[in-house]
């Protein structure tokens, strides 16, 4: 397997991940309104400066909850400092992975994969353990940088959810990613 796959964003490039040009480029809310409704329970995998964090937590209301996980400290410290005051304190909840699993048993309706499926070394796992979280009728949206993984890349990962249980369907148009909308 190729290390340069798998390797994750470091904290101290997280400005890159949250800057102006590209809430512009991947508008937040634009992206995550047509799956989040208010009262969900949602996962943020990968969830790193939280730069779709904060929007769910305004598109799930008061009744609902966020689940922002990530593997380093580093980027959960950056989401909390973003959420830490206001009233969407109460909906988010910080979650460190491990590096092969989520390690979260709560249900959840929706699940995030933006531009991080392919840092994860086994898909198999991520997608048995996806499913076994996943609400019957729940949705993922996995979006992946397509200058960083292939066509064929992407689909040996949908067939890696297919057979975890999972159905595809088309994603939403985003610049330079590939996309998909997984259903349970």
């Amino acid at each position: 397997m190729n290390d340069t796959k798998n390797r994750v964003c470091p904290v101290e490039r997280a400005g890159g991940l949250d800057n102006r040009f590209r809430r512009w480029l991947q508008n937040p809310f634009r992206i995550l309104k047509p799956f989040i409704e208010e009262g969900m329970t949602v996962l943020d995998v990968g969830c790193g400066p939280g730069f779709f964090t904060i929007d769910m937590a305004k598109l799930v209301g008061a009744s609902g909850r966020v689940i922002a996980a990530d593997l380093q400290t580093g980027m959960l410290d950056k989401v909390r400092k973003k959420f830490h005051g206001t009233m969407l304190e109460s909906r988010i909840r910080l979650h460190q992975c491990e590096a092969d699993i989520i390690g979260i048993i709560e249900r959840v309706d929706f699940i995030l994969l933006f531009y991080m499926v392919h840092e994860v070394p086994s898909k198999q796992s991520l997608f048995q353990e996806i499913t076994s979280i996943l609400k019957p009728g729940g949705k993922i949206l996995i979006v992946e940088p397509s200058f960083h993984v292939s066509q064929s890349d992407f689909d040996e990962m949908l067939l890696t959810a297919r057979n975890a249980g999972l159905s595809d369907n088309k994603g939403p148009h985003l610049l330079f990613s590939r996309t998909v909308v997984l259903t349970h």
